[in-house]
């Protein structure tokens, strides 16, 4: 497995622990991530999610909502969410990833911790964030 891939999967585990205990970004990382083994490089770029995603929820969230249409951010799984805003921040804020990178990571992530459904709702709106009148690039 990739070390980038290691990273995100770390990402959502300390997200996703944010969901249930709010605060620190920085002390929940520490937390989260003494428990996982990893390279420096994936260490640091799990951390830049995380922290990331924190500093621009509220313009990431408003994205996710947009791009939904029929989902409200506060029914989706904390799972499927926090999967999301990696995705959309990546999208939006890191420039030196293709977008169909960070998307089809985020599908992947979906498959793996998510339900069995998450792999085509995350595709379906990181899509419309990428591409918001909706026409696909293929």
């Amino acid at each position: 497995m990739g070390q980038r891939r290691r990273a995100r999967e770390l990402a959502v585990q300390v997200l996703f622990h944010l969901e249930y205990t709010p605060g620190d970004p920085e002390a929940a990382f520490s937390t989260v991530s003494e428990s996982f083994s990893m390279p420096l490089a994936a260490h640091e770029f799990a951390k830049q999610l995380v922290l990331g995603v924190c500093e621009h929820l509220e313009t990431i969230d408003r994205m996710i909502q947009k791009a939904s249409r029929n989902w409200r951010l506060e029914r989706m799984s904390r799972v499927d969410r926090n999967i999301l805003r990696i995705g959309a921040f990546e999208v939006a804020y890191l420039k030196d990833i293709p977008a169909k990178v960070s998307i089809d990571e985020a599908v992947e992530l979906g498959k793996r911790f998510g339900s069995r459904d998450s792999g085509s709702f995350i595709n379906g709106i990181l899509d419309n964030i990428f591409n918001p009148s909706g026409q696909s690039e293929e």
